[in-house]
């Protein structure tokens, strides 16, 4: 082979040798730029470990406030009364809530916290009984009835057994706009000194 030969195929390897580093050296830069236009494209998959953190690290769900108690009353047989809500709504009337717990040693029936008025006898086992007095004005006030007599109250409040707990309601005609604090009285029950809320 000629000299002029052997430098032409010298030249030859040593240009396909560098297209060869040039070629590997542009699929590595072009590599790189997919990663990144990937992570461009989808956030989320550039920063998986960081969505997981934050995901693990929410904030846990916030209990409830206990319902805060007005009064506590305590009649016979153990039947303790706790008012926790007195509230003015806007259709002119006051709404009483609360719950009895039975911590004597009997069944309990509300057969007494009817009241004596013929008209809501009908109601039943009940807190028809239940009235708001206004002892500055000396009003009282009964609980509210339907067109067919039946008490706007709980009913059905029989069968108590010991260390049972019951809500109970009754809504009732509402004191003047400045009158907040009354008493809330049920047949044979201490009365119960709540203050009016809204």
């Amino acid at each position: 082979m000629t000299t002029q030969r052997r430098t032409q195929v010298r030249v030859r390897l040593a240009a396909a040798t560098l297209a060869i580093g040039l070629s590997f050296a542009v699929a590595g830069c072009g590599g790189d730029n997919g990663d990144k236009e990937a992570d461009k494209a989808d956030p989320k998959a550039s920063n998986t470990q960081g969505s997981d953190v934050s995901t693990s690290s929410s904030k846990p769900k916030e209990e409830p406030a206990p319902a805060q108690t007005l009064a506590e009353v305590k009649g016979e047989k153990g039947v303790v009364l706790a008012i926790t809500e007195a509230t003015r709504d806007a259709g002119g009337f006051v709404t009483v809530k609360g719950e009895i717990t039975n911590t004597g040693d009997e069944i309990f029936d509300a057969t007494q916290w009817v009241g004596t008025e013929q008209e809501v006898q009908k109601s039943g086992y009940s807190v028809a009984g239940a009235v708001l007095v206004d002892p500055e004005a000396k009003k009282r006030y009964y609980v509210l009835r339907d067109t067919e007599g039946m008490c706007l109250c709980t009913m059905q409040l029989s069968d108590v057994k010991p260390d049972e707990t019951r809500p109970i309601y009754a809504q009732f005609p509402a004191p003047a706009e400045d009158v907040t604090d009354v008493e809330f009285q049920l047949p044979t029950m201490p009365p119960a000194k709540i203050k009016i809320s809204g």
